[in-house]
């Protein structure tokens, strides 16, 4: 019987992992931190034999938590009533868990934006805007996969449909089976890097780091993803043309409208002139309507007035006086003054006799001498404020030369694109507007609520279900099949991601009760390893940890052991987070539980193989390794923002 390279690959890690047990087990001195590393290996190879992750790290988890508590009282009744206790309160606190709430809401989203059928009309339009570039095709769906992923979320849909939708045409453009493979799942992935990503609320919930300030960091580390993936593409094209060869001419353009048409008939080559001189209804154009007219109109200035409102946000953040507020010293934080906060113990001889001497006479109200008012209190010290002063407080500070320098750019991106917006390229835009603006819309809505402080993850999540919803609605795609089907699909994933907190949540004490967690603190302790040093450690284990296990598994078990070594080290938990999750990347790329590359299989043509697949995904698994260095060479890529909005 012959079997398959990827099963001999996982059976060679399950002998390895059962190897080091036998071999590097004390079983001559064995302690309780021993049997919780047993238990963590045991925990490896069960679910790399297929086992199911959640309910494998229950059982091991319930039986190794009576193994802790039978090793310290030796009484069995009362071992098996301290794990039952366990379990309900582990079951409890998952489902109190406030973070856990947004997981379906965005899966919701994600299904019902994946059945309103937008992802065709997206990568139509992106690949008529981006023709012009060598590997147009590739890029046009990197950039669709990032999009799509930010607003659904679900790796497997968008590596599913992109496989069905882009993957016939760039065999039949003639790309490489492997740049085309490559393209569709290393753009499929980016789902679970750029919020609003269901593995950041997982791992803000394992670890206890805020969802929002996940969300806000992994924005720019996603983007960079993405742009890396592009330029890869764009190199491989303009080296290798044969393996994305360039579009013919019939390929790129599209034709015009009815409408587009006649005021194209004008004689003006730009669209912006063409149609500012059809406002005054020529000979040529008189069969135009002005209610057309001012649409298209409207559609070419809509990056102007996006420009302008942009540039008039930022103007208001860099300009708004800081806000001091004048707070009597006693009322302090940390004041240490003799305020009496009235707070005190009485005496302790009881209560003190009231003064034998009478009653003061109010002081006198008759006018001051020679009939003048007096001044009030404090009077003088407000007419003595100088007038710059006052002046001031009321006004704004002065721009930063930052803010003149993104103006500017703002200011000759708009005149490159009105100098460059032909007919064409204006019908190429409203397709654009029609199938990109609706999704930009819901996912600005969704990350601006949640990065602004205007609502809660789970808050953002439920308007965009909703959104989700109503997109399905305006596209005539919301019926109840589809809605009964993304409920089913949104109940089935939530329910898995529930099991898994239940199960790590057990597993996590079990280990430590049994001493696991110290054992490793105390060798990674031993070590004697520099911040830089257990950061490369700790990637690299994660990284070699994708390859035969899924980045839920990952998370929920090993992260609980990571996190309380960074205190140790002095490492942020949001930057260590931001860095796991492009080290995650990987773990959906890499064989043979690369969950990707079987996605694309599914829908991929016959003679599509799947070690085809796995080479074309390797070049992006190296990028993905480069990106994960620019992070901490630079984090400001991704601490830059959370710094700028929460801290």
């Amino acid at each position: 019987m012959k079997i398959h390279k990827a099963l001999w690959f996982g059976l060679s890690c399950i002998g390895l992992v059962i190897l080091m047990i036998v071999f590097l087990t004390p079983w001559d001195h064995l302690t309780t931190g021993h049997i919780g590393l047993l238990m963590l290996a045991l925990i490896v190879v069960a679910i790399m034999l297929g086992f199911p992750t959640a309910f494998t790290l229950m059982g091991m988890g319930v039986l190794f938590t009576f193994l802790a508590y039978y090793m310290q009282s030796s009484d069995p009744g009362r071992s098996i009533g301290q794990t039952l206790d366990l379990m309900v309160q582990r079951t409890y606190a998952t489902m109190t868990n406030d973070s856990l709430i947004s997981i379906p809401l965005f899966v919701f989203m994600g299904y019902l934006v994946e059945r309103a059928n937008l992802i065709e009309k997206l990568f139509r339009s992106m690949h008529l805007a981006l023709a012009r570039l060598p590997g147009a095709l590739a890029v046009a769906t990197l950039a669709t996969c990032a999009i799509f992923a930010t607003a659904t979320g679900i790796v497997g849909a968008v590596v599913t449909l992109m496989g069905l939708l882009a993957m016939p045409a760039m065999l039949k453009a003639g790309y490489s089976v492997k740049l085309t493979a490559g393209s569709i799942t290393a753009g499929g992935c980016l789902g679970i890097l750029l919020p609003p990503s269901v593995m950041l609320i997982v791992y803000g919930a394992t670890t206890g780091v805020s969802v929002v300030q996940l969300y806000a960091g992994a924005l720019f580390p996603g983007i960079m993803l993405a742009v890396l993936y592009m330029i890869y593409v764009i190199i491989v094209a303009k080296v290798r043309p044969a393996m994305a060869p360039p579009l013919p001419m019939e390929e790129r353009g599209v034709p015009l409208s009815a409408e587009a048409a006649a005021l194209a008939a004008g004689g003006h080559v730009r669209a912006l002139s063409g149609m500012v001189a059809a406002l005054f209804k020529g000979r040529r154009n008189r069969d135009v309507p002005l209610g057309v007219l001012l649409r298209y109109m409207g559609m070419a200035l809509a990056p102007l007035a996006v420009t302008v409102l942009l540039v008039a946000t930022v103007y208001q953040a860099t300009t708004r006086p800081e806000v001091v507020y004048d707070i009597p010293a006693e009322l302090r934080l940390g004041s240490g003054g003799d305020f009496d906060s009235g707070l005190s113990e009485p005496p302790s001889d009881g209560l003190a006799e009231p003064p034998s001497e009478e009653l003061a006479e109010p002081p006198s109200n008759e006018p001051a001498a020679g009939g003048a008012l007096s001044e009030p209190p404090g009077a003088a010290a407000a007419t003595a404020e100088p007038p710059e002063e006052a002046a001031a407080a009321g006004d704004g500070i002065a721009a930063p030369t930052g803010f003149w320098i993104f103006a500017g750019i703002c200011a000759a991106i708009l005149l490159l694109f009105y100098a460059v917006l032909t007919w064409a390229r204006l019908e190429i835009f409203r397709m654009l507007m029609s199938s990109f603006f609706p999704l930009a819309v819901m996912i600005a809505a969704v990350l601006g609520s949640i990065a602004f402080g205007l609502a809660t993850p789970s808050e953002a999540a439920a308007m965009g279900a909703m959104g989700g919803a109503l997109l399905a609605l305006a596209y005539r795609r919301l019926n109840l099949p589809v809605l009964r089907e993304s409920v089913f699909l949104t109940a089935k994933t939530s329910a898995m991601v529930c099991w898994l907190f239940v199960g790590s949540s057990i597993f996590s004490a079990a280990f430590a009760l049994l001493g696991g967690q110290r054992i490793i603190e105390e060798w990674v302790l031993s070590l004697g390893l520099s911040q830089l040093q257990f950061l490369l450690l700790a990637q690299i284990i994660i990284f070699l940890l994708g390859w035969p296990l899924e980045w839920t598994e990952i998370i929920v078990i090993f992260m609980p052991i990571f996190v309380p070594l960074l205190n140790t080290f002095g490492i942020d938990p949001l930057f260590f987070g931001l860095l796991v999750a492009l080290n995650l990347q990987t773990a959906f790329l890499s064989p043979p539980v690369a969950m990707s590359a079987f996605y694309l299989k599914g829908v991929s043509p016959p003679h599509v193989t799947l070690n085809e697949i796995f080479l074309g995904m390797m070049p992006f698994m190296g990028i993905q390794v480069i990106a994960i260095f620019l992070l901490y060479v630079f984090p400001g890529i991704g601490m830059w923002l959370p710094t700028v909005l929460y801290r």
